[in-house]
């Protein structure tokens, strides 16, 4: 990295590096999906019935044109006066208006291109001849009908004519997919809302348990997927809590550890600026001091070690020990100390050499701590007594016994 001046030294660069989240958010894709599926079933569904409602329409219409058939036969045997063959006018308007044409054959005519007349004389013996032919090169729907004089009434209708029936049946088909659409549109919506609200739960609890807040709890309910991930944030609320309060307790011990050895050092050196230590005692006390600057810079070492290590948990090291050499230096610091606050600190050793293997520094921590906690429970005139026993050639016994309440 360029710096502004040469041989300036270079300082490390912190600091969160921000994401930014790119395209539609996960309810607007699946408000989308949903909605697209529901286009597509509705295009599906319109391909595939187009050809049968087109279909149905043709049929429909052919059982109109036959209906026609039937009322405009009975219409011609109504009709009075020596000219039966005549079709009413009205009734002939009335059929041009859904292009009908209707047409009247006399017994023994044909109609060329579309009836023979053995097939109009077929009609006597009950067939039928409805039904869509093609005639001219077109579809056409036809529909005959027998009369009394051995005539008949022949209705024809194109087929595309019945495109406006299809067409209809389509528009109605059509707004009820449309409804369906919309109704597919609001379900997605309320779908993606239901779906991703969780999500958004989950979301805000994370940036709650990143702010420090340890009292979230998410409710495991739910799709799997969604207990899943609920649970997974629940154990690290639970894991960050447990880590931190390793934390604070390795925090309190540290203070702890690293508060005696200053103790001790402040304390003899403020005696012996002040003259209190007589000029004979001065190398003994400096000694001592120089003892606990040693264990004091044991312990940062441990800490800086801890630090590099990314560990919560001091190294221990087995060498072999005095024990009663151990006793004497943490004597020679609590007896003073015992004696500012009035209160007698003795020592107890069964024996001058107490040999073992331990971790010295380690079990001076320990003597430390309880020599600490005892006096500053014993009030003033009382006893605080280390002993150090061997029990065994492979145990011994430690204790610091005071004369506090309890």
């Amino acid at each position: 990295m360029p710096t502004d001046a040469p041989g300036a030294p270079l300082e490390p660069m912190t600091g969160r590096i921000r994401t930014r989240a790119h395209g539609l958010s996960l309810n607007a894709r699946i408000a989308l999906v949903t909605v697209a599926s529901a286009v597509v079933a509705v295009l599906v569904a319109g391909a595939i019935s187009f050809p049968l409602i087109k279909q149905s329409a043709q049929q429909e219409a052919l059982g109109n044109l036959q209906r026609l058939a039937d009322a405009t036969a009975a219409a011609i045997e109504r009709r009075p006066g020596p000219s039966p063959e005549q079709i009413p006018n009205r009734l002939a308007t009335t059929l041009q208006t859904q292009d009908i044409t209707a047409l009247y054959v006399p017994r023994g005519a044909s109609i060329p291109g579309l009836f023979t007349a053995s097939d109009l004389a077929s009609l006597g013996s009950g067939s039928s001849l409805d039904g869509q032919i093609q005639f001219r090169g077109d579809d056409v729907l036809v529909a005959v009908r027998a009369l009394s004089d051995g005539g008949s009434v022949v209705l024809t209708q194109p087929v595309q004519a019945t495109g406006r029936l299809a067409l209809a049946a389509l528009a109605r088909f059509a707004f009820a997919l449309a409804v369906g659409v919309a109704i597919a549109v609001a379900f997605g919506l309320l779908l993606a809302r239901r779906l991703t609200r969780p999500l958004r739960e989950a979301a805000q609890a994370a940036k709650r348990i990143g702010a420090g807040d340890r009292d979230v709890e998410l409710a495991v309910t739910g799709p799997p997927e969604i207990a899943e991930l609920n649970e997974a944030l629940n154990e690290l609320r639970r894991d960050l809590t447990i880590s931190e309060g390793r934390q604070r307790e390795f925090l309190l011990s540290i203070s702890h550890e690293l508060r005696t050895p200053l103790t001790a050092i402040r304390g003899y050196a403020e005696a012996i600026s002040d003259g209190i230590i007589p000029a004979s005692q001065v190398a003994a006390k400096g000694a001592i001091v120089q003892s606990e600057a040693d264990r004091l810079d044991l312990l940062v070492a441990d800490l800086l070690d801890l630090a590099r290590l990314d560990a919560v948990d001091f190294p221990v090291s087995s060498v072999d020990v005095n024990f009663a050499d151990i006793a004497n230096s943490a004597a020679n610091v609590w007896h003073d100390g015992s004696r500012n606050e009035g209160v007698e600190f003795r020592l107890e050793l069964s024996s001058p050499s107490i040999a073992g293997r331990t971790d010295p520094t380690r079990i001076r921590q320990i003597i430390d701590n309880l020599c600490a906690n005892a006096l500053r429970v014993t009030p003033s005139g009382g006893v605080v007594v280390l002993s150090v026993v061997a029990v065994d050639d492979q145990w011994m016994r430690i204790e610091v016994r005071d004369s506090g309440p309890g």
